[in-house]
């Protein structure tokens, strides 16, 4: 470590994914890096929720992310800080079915990453050609991961022309993102039931399937080709492992810790540390925020046409959702268990368009305990229950200093009990399960007030700004505030996009930008360097363009002219 980069000091503001990650990365640059977080514990979404509040019980529930999608992203996380999931003592578990999928009419989809299962549940509904369909979907799939992993999730986006990089331009088109997730899929599937099964992940970013660019079934790909994993102990075990590899690196945590604003110098052009909201300034040479990136422009810093710009822009849904601790297990359901509305999209335009609860919602049920039995007591079971709604729509329920007014108020406790009664009474219906309500002890309720209250969210917009084509890649904002300095962010609605694995991407996109800005290597890069070379025996060889019998053919046919041509000229003569 360098004289001068021991002197270095960095605050980041907020420790959700994003931050923990950032802070780790750059205290192993040499950085000295204070984190604060306004709420008691870390993780921001990614926390956990206990039977009674926030204290350790006997039943336990994932806040927010529930499934651990991309893992290849976690596990360069945890090596790029010269460890692993497993040296950290993180242990994952994969899902086996990823999902149970139920349908209104009594009938349910089975997905999974094993090929044999998946031959049986496509042909049930679309015959042997609907599988050899399923087969290109999963191929256009494929493209879709790998280029947006290369392409975009390791790329920064600084400026408008970055989109303009011949590497990135090139592969534009086949990332399909002018069509929608529902029109790619249908042209592998034909059937409604099967283009359901394969466009309702577009939840996950916040988007209706109608109008997510299809560039994201990805999601769907990593679901059947990595598969589903969960971190035993719940996901902030993954968050934790973060926080003590950062804490071991000298990453100090102040939690309870409001920060008010972020200073900056007398020219407003630079940053120099933050004002907590008792009063003390603190000092830095950079400052990160992890915060939400809309609440942060238009409440940590001066007023401008861009924060309010940036409240206008198109969010993501938002969430009511239950935490129930049952008394008995849910034979029933499995680990993840989605039940699809009979009006798919009509519920999401009610969502989306409406900003309301669906009249017959789609949702998602998640039983950790079915997978991790310390999740809920022998014999009793923990479940998770998120249903999209619209997000907030008037300044009263949060959206910022100037929010837009409507006529009708969203009645948030109308809708939690009409979600309540519609979840029972689905589950029910579909699965056989009886007396949900009778086997229900406790019950914890996220809405997206609560969201917004507890975790700044701008519109309770539980994954920030949405992905639609001009909220992505050069038009999404930045990692780097564009006339301030020395200021950063991280989080779901800077680039590269939202979802834990891609925040932990984004993560390393800012470590990098802020260590570029003081002149500093990656020592990431240097370590991966030094590992040495591929043995001879995994070299990849490139086969030659044309085989042995490839050229055989060619010069057969070569001769064959020659003879026709030749032929032709005698006859002529």
């Amino acid at each position: 470590m360098s004289e001068r980069s021991a002197r270095i000091t960095a605050i980041v503001v907020g420790a959700g994914a994003g931050g923990v990650a950032t802070a780790a990365r750059l205290a192993k640059a040499g950085f000295h890096v204070t984190v604060f977080e306004k709420n008691s514990f870390t993780g921001g979404r990614c926390s956990l929720l206990h039977h009674g509040g926030y204290v350790s019980t006997n039943q336990r529930f994932d806040q927010g992310p529930s499934l651990l999608l991309l893992p290849r992203l976690f596990h360069e996380t945890f090596e790029d800080l010269g460890t692993s999931l497993k040296v950290e003592g993180v242990r994952l578990m994969k899902c086996e079915p990823n999902y149970n999928i139920w349908f209104d009419d009594g009938e349910s989809f089975e997905l999974s990453t094993d090929v044999a299962r998946m031959k049986l549940e496509v042909e049930k509904w679309e015959g042997k050609d609907g599988f050899e369909r399923y087969l290109g979907f999963l191929q256009e799939a494929h493209r879709h991961y790998e280029i947006s992993v290369a392409q975009v999730l390791k790329k920064n986006f600084t400026w408008l022309l970055s989109m303009a990089r011949p590497s990135f331009l090139r592969h534009l088109f086949p990332l399909h993102p002018f069509e929608s997730i529902y029109s790619r899929a249908s042209k592998y599937f034909w059937t409604e039931r099967l283009r359901r099964v394969f466009t309702f992940g577009s939840m996950y970013m916040g988007m209706s399937p109608f109008d997510a660019p299809g560039t994201y079934s990805l999601l769907q790909y990593t679901e059947l080709a990595e598969g589903i994993w969960y971190p035993a102990g719940g996901f902030h075990s993954v968050i934790a492992a973060l926080v003590k590899i950062g804490e071991r690196l000298g990453v100090c945590y102040r939690l309870s810790t409001s920060v008010a604003s972020v200073k900056l110098d007398d020219s407003d052009r630079r940053a120099t540390g933050v004002t907590l909201e008792d009063g003390e300034t603190l000092y830095a040479d950079v400052v990160i925020i992890n915060a939400d990136l809309v609440y942060a422009y238009n409440n940590l810093l001066p007023e401008s046409s861009y924060a309010r710009s940036l409240e206008k822009r198109s969010s993501s849904c938002s969430s009511i959702s239950f935490y129930w601790a049952m008394d008995r297990r849910i034979p029933e359901l499995t680990t993840h268990n989605i039940f699809l509305a009979e009006h798919y999209r009509e519920s999401f335009d009610d969502i989306f368009k409406q900003q309301l609860i669906p009249t017959e919602p789609s949702f998602y049920v998640n039983v950790p305990s079915r997978i991790d039995p310390t999740a809920a007591p022998e014999g009793k079971d923990s479940i998770v229950v998120l249903v999209p709604v619209g997000h907030l729509l008037d300044d009263r329920q949060g959206i910022g200093r100037k929010g837009l007014v409507v006529e009708n108020k969203q009645d948030w406790e109308a809708m939690v009990s009409k979600a309540r009664q519609t979840v029972f009474s689905t589950i029910e219906a579909r699965t056989g399960a009886q007396d949900l309500q009778g086997a229900l002890v406790k019950e914890i309720v996220n809405t997206p007030q609560s969201w917004k209250d507890v975790f700044n969210l701008d519109k309770g917009s539980i994954l920030g700004l949405s992905h639609s084509f001009f909220n992505v890649l050069s038009f999404r904002p930045k990692t780097k505030h564009a006339s301030i300095d020395r200021l950063h962010f991280v989080g779901a609605s800077a680039h590269p996009g939202t979802g834990v694995p891609i925040v932990l991407a984004g993560a390393k996109i800012t470590s990098e930008q802020v260590l570029e800005c003081f002149g500093m290597s990656k020592p990431w890069a240097e370590e991966k360097a030094g590992r040495g070379k591929a043995k001879e025996i995994d070299r990849v060889h490139a086969l030659p363009v044309f085989s042995n019998v490839h050229i055989a053919a060619l010069v057969l046919l070569l001769m064959l002219v020659t003879f026709v041509y030749r032929s032709g000229a005698l006859i002529s003569i």
